[in-house]
């Protein structure tokens, strides 16, 4: 019996053995992950929503969040404090994602599992996003590709970022097209090693890349 539970527990898929915890006790984290959103993918799923603002907009890579992390797992929904989180406190972020109501999910989701407080929790977001540098192609500098290898797209990003190594990223997609690039940071925003956000990268030969 313990040898059949054992064989189930390694075919269970990988995202189930993301292990969320919730309501964990705050602080208690390993790193970060920074999770960058590719906008135009969003907004060609959601036609009838191209009034929102982040399509008007024609954003290309937008913030979605920055997670804390364990070894193995996360913590989500960490806060007990009902307390509504001012536009002052977000306004290091609010250039960054797409809207105030992404803004705030995400404090009370992964931000109050930081220990931080929501002003030094949004600031941090805009310190790492900052410290990441974006491909030409994807930051408007070069033609964009039609379509790509997840692995090229990895590659790409570490070629612009010193001390970013393949370990430490991972791209996601869905449907057939590119989603987000998540990014691995210590919890000083150094890169970091995250075998386990790295081996949950897309595994598509090819994915599409929607233009802005």
């Amino acid at each position: 019996m313990k040898a059949l539970a054992v064989i189930l527990l390694c075919l269970l898929p990988l995202n189930a053995m993301a292990q969320e915890r919730r309501g964990a006790a705050a602080g208690r984290f390993d790193f970060w992950v920074l999770a960058l959103s590719w906008s135009p993918t969003w907004c060609a799923e959601r036609r009838d929503r191209r009034d929102d603002a982040q399509c008007v907009r024609q954003r290309g890579f937008v913030v979605h969040g920055l997670w804390p992390q364990y070894a193995r797992g996360f913590p989500s929904y960490c806060g007990t404090d009902p307390t509504v989180v001012s536009r002052e406190a977000m306004r290091p972020a609010l250039g960054l994602m797409p809207s105030e109501g992404l803004a705030r999910y995400q404090w009370r989701k992964h931000g109050t599992c930081s220990g931080l407080g929501p002003s030094a929790y949004f600031n941090t977001i805009g310190k790492a996003a900052q410290a990441i540098r974006l491909p030409a192609a994807m930051a408007g500098g070069a033609e964009l590709p039609h379509r790509l290898r997840p692995d090229a797209l990895v590659a790409s990003f570490v070629q612009v970022n010193p001390g970013l190594r393949r370990e430490m990223l991972a791209v996601a997609c869905e449907g057939g097209a590119l989603t987000e690039v998540r990014i691995c940071l210590s919890r000083t925003l150094q890169f970091q090693p995250c075998p386990q956000v790295a081996a949950r990268t897309c595994r598509q030969r090819e994915i599409s890349v929607p233009k802005p």
